[in-house]
């Protein structure tokens, strides 16, 4: 970006989200006098620098969003290299100080790359309105990229450290990387490659659903009716922090007697 761009943008330090990762957020002022916001961070030798207009991807149950953004390359620094971009979805299940021997309590769920430059795709697909604006703002050597998360990759959960615990805390997390190599097996250098935290995240629904309920019946030899059981919630959707009250109806018209009734919870991911 040159001087005359960097004096048009607002700058300031964006430390939304938990991570290594250092973005800056830049906020434009284009031609049509609307504000552009967009996170930027480039690599340690300056030659790629990679835009994205937000870090968090929404879930909406049908589809994802979809992740979108430009590459600026330096293209002298390049000569006959490519560059490369890839989205990793990862588990970890253990601390990284207890990965030995090459065994280690991580493992990937999902991994989609792309060559962003020289594009390889003969049906490119259309721009978005954000890359249009970012090409149109940095110039011939900004490049598009576009990833799409399936929508049963798992959103991203961070569980919470133990007092003491070190390195990376447990739970799924998403990377994008952008990175220059000779092929797309290539093991990216730091001093030329782009790493970047993003989310992606589930919203929950602004209305409430019907009441969630079940019923069940158990018969018993020897008894000449059932026993029934009816269980319910007073809502279908709770927040942090709230009591999950649970409301037990008992209907026994069998002979056998009813000594205890236990509630249990269980929390499934799909």
């Amino acid at each position: 970006m040159d001087e005359s761009n960097r004096r048009q943008g607002t700058r300031r330090k964006n430390f939304a989200l938990d991570s290594p990762d250092d973005f800056t957020s830049y906020s434009y002022h284009t031609s049509d006098k609307a504000d552009l916001m967009v996170f930027k961070k480039s690599c340690p030798n300056g030659k790629i620098t990679v835009y994205l207009g937000k870090r968090d991807f929404v879930d909406h149950i049908t589809h994802v969003d979809p992740i979108d953004g430009v590459v600026l390359i330096d293209p002298e620094y390049l000569k006959d290299r490519k560059v490369y971009g890839h989205v990793l979805a990862a588990f970890r299940y253990g601390r990284e100080d207890l990965d030995v021997l090459g065994l280690t309590f991580r493992k990937d769920l999902y991994l989609a790359s792309e060559q962003i430059f020289p594009s390889i795709n003969p049906k490119q697909r259309p721009l978005t309105r954000l890359q249009e604006r970012l090409i149109k703002k940095l110039g011939s050597n900004a490049f598009p990229f576009f990833f799409e998360l399936p929508p049963h990759c798992p959103a991203s959960v961070t569980l919470q450290p133990a007092p003491g615990d070190m390195g990376k805390p447990c739970g799924v997390d998403y990377e994008l990387k952008a990175y220059v190599g000779d092929n797309v097996e290539d093991k990216p250098h730091k001093r030329n490659s782009v790493r970047l935290a993003i989310r992606k995240v589930m919203y929950a629904p602004a209305k409430q659903g019907e009441q969630p309920s079940v019923e069940v019946s158990k018969e018993f030899m020897m008894s000449p009716n059932k026993l029934h059981l009816e269980a319910s919630l007073d809502k279908e959707l709770y927040h942090h922090g709230e009591t999950v009250a649970v409301n037990v109806h008992i209907q026994n018209n069998s002979n056998k007697s009813v000594k205890k009734i236990k509630v249990s919870s269980k929390f499934n991911r799909k």
